[in-house]
């Protein structure tokens, strides 16, 4: 283990990802917009448990992580996503949260358990409903004085003002542009590119294989109440993403800029979307015991701080000590998946990093698929180390920015690669 003013790393020489799924993220206020993430979150541990052939009852640790208080039962959110994936009683969940860097740190998390000898296998969800974002208030518990303001607000705007420097996240992507020179035709160009390789990774079926169709369901429980997946009446089974579309240059380019002058627009920075995604993980023992094939290593973890005003640079120093602590560099690295937050903020990872363009995000990011924030993480986990697997590539990483100025990132192994 590493720790010290760069950040800290970890290690793993026997942690497995043996399988994970995903919900289709679906567009903001669309089929989802009225099911609570511990729903969703259901969905997929359940699916996951399925796909990677282990019984819940073998489950010795649930890492959820849900960014925003989207239901009156969030506290229950891990517990719920726990019993009703199956999961003993005697089992206990937890609930972690580093904003868009969440899905990353449940897999950190599961694995220092399961390195700790806590459990042989963990389940782990990120899930989140961007739709039921709250509008709230904080300040009227005591009531409403006469002529004070009503403090109502739409939580999912005000989230997105970092109150120490007193900056949007836009305009932390902003200040990214202006550092490396990147202009809005670069930006625009990108997000054609996201666009464009999403649509085909949905045309060849790549996207298909991560995600679990979803419909109306019911989730029992024996001696507790029922839960479940309520669409919209005469909404069909949701079993694609639905912001990927065909985005030509011209089209973005005519959009406008959040700011004046600047290089961000609502076509160029992720989508707002609903979605869950859920992952198995092992200790190796417990891997080779029941014979089960894997989707990847887990191999290392790393998070940093860097400068709020700047904190799209993030996976740049988490991906270094990443590199740094499993003794490899960059030329090592088959794919890397780099959310999307903002175009401007990924083309200035790829720049700082010098990473081949072909190597990153290669069947679209955020900015076509979305970002549901405690998901993402998990999502781009997956699609890494399926990718790989894809490519017979020995090494793929998994990164994003965290806002208020941070950066994680994951290292994965393909378990089937051959020199």
């Amino acid at each position: 283990m590493s720790n010290n003013n760069k950040g800290f790393a970890a290690t793993y020489d026997d942690i497995w990802m043996v399988d994970g799924v995903r919900t289709p993220f679906v567009d903001y206020q669309g089929a989802f917009s009225l099911v609570s993430p511990i729903d969703l979150g259901i969905k997929v541990g359940r699916a996951a448990l399925e796909r990677a052939g282990v019984p819940a009852t073998d489950v010795g640790s649930v890492v959820t992580g849900s960014v925003a208080q989207a239901s009156f039962d969030a506290f229950m959110l891990p517990r719920h996503i726990g019993l009703y994936s199956g999961v003993p009683q005697e089992v206990g969940a937890i609930l972690v949260q580093r904003i868009c860097g969440t899905g990353f740190e449940i897999f950190r998390q599961a694995a220092n358990d399961l390195n700790g000898g806590y459990a042989d296998v963990a389940l782990c969800v990120g899930t989140e409903s961007m739709s039921r974002n709250p509008i709230a208030s904080y300040t009227h518990r005591g009531g409403f004085r006469l002529g004070a303001p009503v403090e109502f607000k739409d939580f999912l705007w005000e989230a997105l003002i970092d109150t120490a420097p007193n900056i949007t996240m836009i305009q932390t992507a902003e200040n990214l542009a202006r550092k490396y020179g990147i202009t809005r035709e670069e930006v625009d160009q990108f997000a054609h590119e996201s666009f464009e390789r999403a649509v085909a990774a949905q045309a060849d079926g790549f996207l298909a294989g991560e995600i679990v169709p979803t419909d109306n369901e019911k989730f029992e429980l024996e001696g507790y109440a029922s839960r479940g997946i309520e669409l919209p009446r005469k909404t069909p089974a949701q079993d694609r993403d639905t912001h990927p579309r065909p985005s030509p240059v011209d089209a973005l380019a005519r959009l406008r800029p959040v700011y004046r002058d600047g290089v961000q627009t609502a076509g160029n920075s992720s989508a707002l979307v609903d979605g869950a995604a859920g992952a198995v993980v092992a200790r190796g023992g417990y891997v080779r015991d029941h014979g089960l094939k894997t989707l990847g290593r887990v191999a290392a973890s790393a998070a940093v701080g860097v400068e709020p005003e700047y904190m799209g640079i993030g996976p740049v120093p988490a991906i270094r000590l990443l590199l740094e602590r499993a003794g490899l560099s960059m030329d090592d690295i088959g794919c890397v998946e780099v959310n999307e937050a903002q175009g401007a903020q990924t083309l200035a990872v790829m720049k700082a990093l010098e990473m081949d363009r072909n190597k990153l995000n290669v069947n679209g990011g955020a900015i076509a698929i979305g970002h549901p924030l405690a998901a993402t993480g998990v999502r781009l986990t997956i699609t890494v180390a399926r990718e790989i697997r894809r490519r017979n590539q020995r090494w793929g990483i998994s990164s994003a920015c965290v806002g208020g100025g941070q950066g994680m990132a994951l290292l994965i192994e393909n378990p089937d690669y051959q020199a």
